[in-house]
């Protein structure tokens, strides 16, 4: 320990001051090449196992099973939507979250984690301020929709049907070609619940022109390991899942190391930032935002809220109630400083959530989460 403040007033002084030869020594040597081989082995090792063909006729009798008991899920949850309408909304506030709750974990019994996870989300409605009733019957209608689309999802167009598939819950795979392009990385930021830690990292295509969405978990209390930190690109192919609009990806093949970039996409305005998310509601009526730039947009207060507001236009953004309590909104002020900013973020029905910020003139991105 006595030896680590002498080394560190050496190494302040200048690499003329440390003495001996600047080679790392054998030990080290051998270590950093072990550590090499056994990565080597590793990825060997696993590719086969990543390969080997699985059987066709046991899978294929695998996601029959399941889908017979989200089948049965799903018919037992339109059953209980219907007795809650039949009783009327107000009983859902004195029959309290134990009844949801009870409701998800059946819908995870059933394996449809999708369903499980909006029945909660329903379960915390009744007496959650002002107008529950309202936002209880809007929910309770997408989640008799979603039902709906899975009994039917025989007529329903492909896409569509794949939607359904993944909003229920259902694991999806890569089905389309790669994409190779220099991914810009636009944002990151983690979710979590009790059981798992999500975290979404938003990329642009700067020769595509195409944002994309890569998932990646893990365990609760633990950070999922992909990290990519917004404001690098790196030049790799992503691999299309199936899915209405098909933003989510799966990271392939990386062909250089990430780096630093200014590149940002094009900015739209407020107006055209609605419009897209009322179109892709057409594709995906579950889907709570999309990923859109805005571009030469001034953070304005209003009231008791605030608001991105066009700089060459009249029309502006609410932010949703979530930006109001990040460190991020005063952030994204400050860099303003009333000032037109390039803000990308994911604008919704409750508005437009900020992510990462760009000056007017060129700079580095400020990542606001």
């Amino acid at each position: 320990m006595q030896a680590r403040p002498r080394l560190l007033l050496l190494w302040a002084e200048g690499p003329a001051a440390l003495p001996g030869e600047r080679t790392a020594p054998d030990w080290a040597e051998q270590w950093t090449a072990a550590r090499r081989e056994r990565s080597e082995e590793k990825r060997r090792g696993a590719a086969p196992a990543a390969t080997a063909p699985a059987d066709p006729e046991a899978a294929r009798r695998r996601a029959e099973r399941r889908a017979e008991r989200i089948t049965a899920g799903a018919t037992e949850l339109e059953q209980r939507l219907a007795d809650l309408l039949r009783g009327g909304l107000a009983g859902a506030e004195h029959a309290g979250y134990g009844l949801w709750e009870e409701t998800a974990a059946r819908m995870v019994d059933a394996q449809a984690s999708g369903l499980a996870a909006r029945v909660r989300e329903l379960g915390a409605i009744p007496s959650s301020g002002p107008g529950w009733p309202v936002r209880l019957l809007e929910e309770c209608a997408l989640l008799h929709l979603l039902d709906q689309g899975w009994l039917r999802q025989d007529r329903l167009p492909a896409g569509l049907a794949a939607t359904v598939r993944s909003r229920v819950g259902l694991p999806t795979a890569p089905d389309g070609p790669p994409v190779r392009d220099h991914w810009l990385v636009l944002a990151q930021y983690d979710t979590a619940d009790a059981r798992l830690t999500t975290r979404r990292v938003w990329l642009y295509g700067t020769a595509s022109d195409r944002l994309a969405l890569l998932l990646s978990y893990g365990a609760a209390g633990r950070a999922p390991e992909l990290t990519l930190p917004v404001g690098l690109s790196l030049e790799a192919e992503v691999l299309p899942h199936p899915g209405a609009g098909r933003q989510r990806v799966s990271l392939g093949e990386r062909f250089a190391p990430p780096v630093p970039a200014l590149a940002r996409p094009p900015g739209v305005t407020t107006a055209e930032a609605a419009a897209r998310y009322g179109r892709a509601l057409r594709d995906d009526p579950w889907l709570d935002s999309v990923p859109v730039t805005l571009g030469r947009v001034i953070p304005t207060p209003d009231g008791g809220s605030w608001q991105l507001a066009d700089a060459d236009g009249d029309s502006a953004l609410p932010l949703t109630p979530s930006a109001h309590n990040r460190p991020g909104l005063w952030r994204l002020v400050a860099l303003s400083g009333g000032a037109p900013v390039t803000v990308f973020g994911e604008c919704g029905h409750r508005g437009f959530t900020p992510l990462t910020a760009w000056p007017t003139a060129s700079g580095a991105a400020v990542p606001l989460t």
